[in-house]
């Protein structure tokens, strides 16, 4: 079984659709990241899985229930993030934590979940004098209260620091080890390919890409590029192969990177020229998404 099957998905608000026939289907234990411009249906779509907003039409199936039903049984095996969500703030973390524990038949132990938010420090302090970034671990833990299954995060790092993101990024590689299935909307790509197994691209309500990160958009195949800083006193027009200038960097697109690296630097060893910042990489996943999305 799928923990998440969708198929024919369309949501229409009024004369306007905003999901336009999405097929999908997310493994147990896979950690699914959807991106796409404002306004692509990812939000609206995600709300459909968590039982949040009816459908217009379309089959969806979520750990084996139909989410729109919003049965108990499904409720207990869900845990959600909300991009805005309200806790009680005049509480301690561990009395809100233990609050929203009481809820679930077979919750995880309170000094786990502060544990695995990294807010064990902070057990004994109120929630309204956490920092944002606070406040938004508490919302995770608040959500793996239950030992859900499925875990739908979204976009759980806005507005945090970076290193605030790379530890929040360590709580949710910690989830993954607990065997979840999770779904994260984020707008940060860095972050959808540091997380991500597979990358779901909505535009106009429609997934116009989907894919492993390294292979999206058919990335691993597409010119690699070989970046370096400018020659003092050298133009463009003077090196032996063809480059664009972007900002303060030179950039070689090309199908051959072996070759024409092989060229670029026999040239400059000759000249007596250093290539500074020297760099090979195929195209950033910034450059696919823009690429998909257009």
């Amino acid at each position: 079984m799928f923990a998440i099957e969708v198929q024919g998905l369309r949501k229409r608000y009024g004369d306007r659709e905003v999901v336009k026939g999405i097929d999908l289907r997310v493994e147990p234990g896979e950690l699914v990241a959807i991106l796409g411009p404002n306004g692509a249906g990812k939000t609206t779509t995600v709300e459909i899985l968590e039982g949040l907003t009816p459908r217009t039409s379309g089959e969806v199936s979520v750990l084996g229930h139909d989410p729109e039903r919003a049965e108990l049984a499904f409720r207990q095996r869900i845990g959600v993030v909300l991009q805005e969500g309200g806790v009680e703030d005049v509480l301690t973390c561990r009395e809100l934590i233990d609050l929203h524990r009481g809820f679930y038949p077979a919750p995880r132990p309170t000094d786990e979940l502060l544990t695995l938010v990294g807010l064990t420090d902070q057990a004994d302090v109120r929630v309204r004098r956490l920092s944002g970034g606070q406040r938004r671990r508490i919302d995770v833990a608040l959500a793996l209260a239950g030992d859900p299954e499925l875990i739908f995060l979204d976009e759980p790092t806005t507005g945090f620091d970076p290193a605030a993101r790379h530890l929040a990024w360590d709580a949710i590689g910690g989830l993954r080890t607990l065997g979840k299935t999770i779904v994260l909307t984020t707008h940060y790509l860095d972050e959808a390919e540091a997380l991500a197994d597979r990358i779901i691209v909505l535009a106009d309500g429609m997934i116009v890409a989907e894919g492993p990160p390294g292979s999206l958009g058919n990335r691993h195949q597409s010119p690699s590029r070989i970046t370096f800083s400018p020659i003092p006193g050298v133009l463009p027009d003077e090196l032996p192969v063809t480059l664009v200038e972007d900002g303060h960097r030179w950039v070689v697109s090309t199908d051959r990177p072996t070759v024409t690296l092989h060229e670029l630097t026999s040239w400059a060893v000759a000249q007596g020229y250093e290539l500074a910042a020297l760099a090979v990489a195929p195209p950033t996943l910034e450059e696919i998404y823009l690429e998909v999305t257009a």
